[in-house]
C-alpha cells in the first residue's frame, strides 16, 4: 500500500474520528528553555506561522514575568487571525489581572492559570495545605472566568498527586468556571499506561467532567513526552500541549510535529485528527530553531536533517524500488523538498525565491532582497551552494536582523608567532566603535576585542564549530553560550570564514543577554 493510499484511507475515515485541539506553547514553555530567549519580532514571526498552519491555541507568554512578555502577548493577541491566544498566570490575583489585560484584544482570549497539587510541591514550594490550595483554585479560577469566557486550569505536577486529591482539585476548578482542565506530567515522570489511566479515572469520578475539555502537557525527561501525550488522548483528553521541535525546559516538551504526524500516519489505530497543515511543519521547525538558537538534532523525528536520508545500501535499494519500503510518510507531507543542490552564482532572484519556498521560507520583499544579496556574495566565494548553505544563510539573517550590536568589520592577524590580534569594528545602537586586542589565538583575540567594546562579566560556557556542508569552502556555523547571574543564552553565527562566524555568534549571544536582562544600554552589561 502506498502512503498516498494509506493517507487517503485515513482521510476517508475522518468523519468518524474525533478532533484533537493543538495547543502550542513554544512562545512560553519553549522560550523557558535555557538560552532560547526570543526578540519581540521573532515571537511575532513564530506566532504568524503557528496561526497560519492551523494551531488552535497559541500560548503567547507569561505576561506578569516582564514588560517584554506582556508586550509580546498583547501584540500577538491583537494580530492573530484564527487561533485562541492564551497567556499564563500563576494562581495569584495580580498575575490573573495582568494576563487578562494582555489577552483582552484577542478575537478569542484565554487565561491559563495553574497551581501545584502534589505533596512534594505543597510542602517544599507552596508551603500550603490541601484545603488552602482548594480555596486558591476556587477563588482564582472564578476571577479569571470573570475576565474571559475561556479559562484553562492546570494542576502542576499532576502525575505525582494522589488521585483522590486530584479529583477534588479538578472538581473545584470546573465548579469555579474552568473550561479546560490540564493535567500535566510536569517532571516527565509518568509512564504511558499510568497517564492514560489517570485521565480515565478523573473523567469517571469527577462530577460534570463532561463540561470541560481535558488536556495533556508532557515533558520529555524520560523520552516519553509524545508517547504520554498520545496515551492521554486515548484516556479521554482532547487537547495536546506541545512545542515546535519539542523545545522547552530541561529535556523539553512533546514535539508538535511528532504528535501531529503520529495522529495522521497512524489514524488507523488512533481515530483522532488535528487541523494542522503538516506541509508547514518543516518551515516552522527551521524558524523556531533559528530564532531560539536551538539546533535541531540530525536524527530528530519528522524535521531532522536525516529524517528522510538513507545511507545503508539495503535501504537505498529499497527506496529506489519503492519509497514505502523505508518511509512511512512522504517528505512533501511535512514540507521537505527532495532537491539538494542546484543554486549557483548564475541563479536569478526568481529561482532563489522558489528555492527558499521549497526549503520552508517565505520572506518579505526587503528580507528577500537582503538574503539574495548575501546569497550572491556566498556564491562568488563557494563553488557549489547547497541547500544547507542557504538554510544557514537565511537563519543567520533572521537571527541577527534586529540586533543592536552588529559586526561591521574584522581583521585578524594570526600565525605561528604570537600574540595573535584582531581589529574589530562594531556598530552599537548606530554608533561605530573600533578596538584592537591580542589573545591566545585568533578567536581569543576577537572575543577580547568584543569584551573591550561591550564590557560584561558573562562567562563563555560553550564555543562550538561545525561545517554546514562538506569541502574546504564550507560555511562554518558557530554556537556560543554565555552565562551571567544565572541567566544563560545561546546564539549561532554562520559564515564561510570561521573567525567571522565566531564573532557573529558571540555578538548575537550578547544581544540576547541584553534582552534577557532588560537593559537599555550595551555598556550596562558590566556589573
Amino acid at each position: 500500500m502506498t502512503e498516498t493510499n494509506h493517507i487517503s484511507r485515513v482521510e476517508t475515515a475522518r468523519p468518524n474520528s474525533e478532533s484533537v485541539v493543538i495547543f502550542d506553547t513554544t512562545l512560553r514553555d519553549g522560550e523557558q528553555s535555557p538560552g532560547a530567549t526570543m526578540y519581540l519580532e521573532d515571537k511575532l514571526q513564530v506566532a504568524d506561522v503557528l496561526d497560519a498552519m492551523g494551531v488552535d491555541i497559541i500560548e503567547a507568554g507569561f505576561p506578569i514575568a516582564s514588560v517584554g512578555d506582556f508586550e509580546a502577548v498583547s501584540a500577538i493577541a491583537e494580530r492573530a487571525k484564527n487561533a485562541v491566544i492564551a497567556g499564563l498566570a500563576r494562581a495569584i490575583e495580580a498575575d490573573i489581572a495582568r494576563c487578562g489585560e494582555a489577552v483582552r484584544k484577542a478575537r478569542r482570549p484565554r487565561i491559563h492559570t495553574f497551581v501545584s497539587t502534589s505533596p512534594i510541591h505543597l510542602q517544599h514550594q507552596m508551603n500550603k495545605s490541601e484545603e488552602q490550595v482548594l480555596e486558591i483554585i476556587a477563588r482564582t479560577v472564578a476571577q479569571a472566568r470573570n475576565l474571559v469566557d475561556d479559562v484553562e486550569w492546570s494542576a502542576m505536577d499532576a502525575t505525582r498527586t494522589p488521585i483522590e486529591y486530584l479529583c477534588r482539585c479538578v472538581e473545584a476548578a470546573i465548579r469555579a468556571g474552568a473550561t479546560t482542565i490540564n493535567l500535566p506530567d510536569t517532571v516527565g515522570y509518568a509512564l504511558p499506561s499510568e497517564y492514560e489511566a489517570m485521565f480515565r479515572t478523573i473523567r469517571e469520578r469527577v462530577p460534570d467532567a463532561d463540561k470541560a475539555i481535558f488536556s495533556v502537557h508532557c515533558h520529555d525527561d524520560l523520552g516519553l513526552a509524545v508517547a504520554n501525550s498520545l496515551a492521554g488522548v486515548a484516556g479521554g483528553a482532547r487537547q495536546i500541549e506541545c512545542t515546535i521541535n519539542g523545545l522547552g525546559e530541561r529535556a523539553g516538551n512533546a514535539a508538535l510535529e511528532e504528535v501531529v504526524m503520529a495522529l495522521r500516519v497512524r489514524g488507523d489505530a488512533m481515530p483522532y485528527h488535528s487541523a494542522i497543515d503538516s506541509t508547514m511543519l518543516t518551515r516552522a521547525s527551521k524558524l523556531v530553531s533559528a530564532v531560539s538558537s536551538s539546533p535541531v538534532q540530525y536524527n530528530k523525528a519528522i524535521v531532522g536533517r536525516n529524517a528522510f536520508a538513507h545511507e545503508s545500501g539495503i535501504h537505498q535499494d529499497g527506496m529506489l524500488k519503492n519509497a514505502q519500503t523505508y518511509e512511512i510518510m512522504t517528505p512533501a507531507s511535512v514540507g521537505v523538498s527532495k532537491t539538494s543542490l542546484v543554486m549557483g552564482k548564475h541563479s536569478g532572484r526568481h529561482a532563489f525565491k522558489d528555492k527558499l519556498r521549497e526549503l520552508g521560507y517565505e520572506l518579505g520583499e526587503n528580507a528577500l532582497h537582503d538574503a539574495f544579496v548575501r546569497f550572491k556574495d556566498l556564491a562568488d566565494r563557494k563553488k557549489i551552494v547547497y541547500d544547507e548553505d542557504l538554510i544557514a544563510l537565511v537563519d543567520d539573517e533572521i537571527v541577527h536582523a534586529h540586533e543592536r550590536i552588529k559586526l561591521v568589520d574584522l581583521t585578524v592577524f594570526a600565525g605561528t608567532k604570537g600574540p595573535q590580534s584582531a581589529a574589530l569594528t562594531l556598530e552599537i545602537d548606530g554608533v561605530r566603535v573600533t578596538h584592537q586586542a591580542t589573545g591566545n589565538g585568533p578567536v581569543d583575540a576577537i572575543f577580547n576585542a568584543i569584551v573591550a567594546l561591550v564590557p560584561h562579566n558573562a562567562v563563555l560556557e560553550l564555543y562550538q564549530v561545525h561545517a554546514v556542508t562538506k569541502g574546504t569552502d564550507a560555511q562554518a556555523e558557530v554556537s556560543v553560550r554565555l552565562a551571567e547571574d544565572g541567566k544563560t543564552v545561546t546564539a549561532k553565527g554562520a559564515d564561510p570564514d570561521t573567525l567571522v562566524a565566531s564573532a557573529k555568534a558571540y555578538i548575537a549571544s550578547l544581544n540576547k543577554l541584553m534582552v534577557k536582562r532588560g537593559k537599555s544600554q550595551p555598556g550596562v552589561l558590566a556589573g
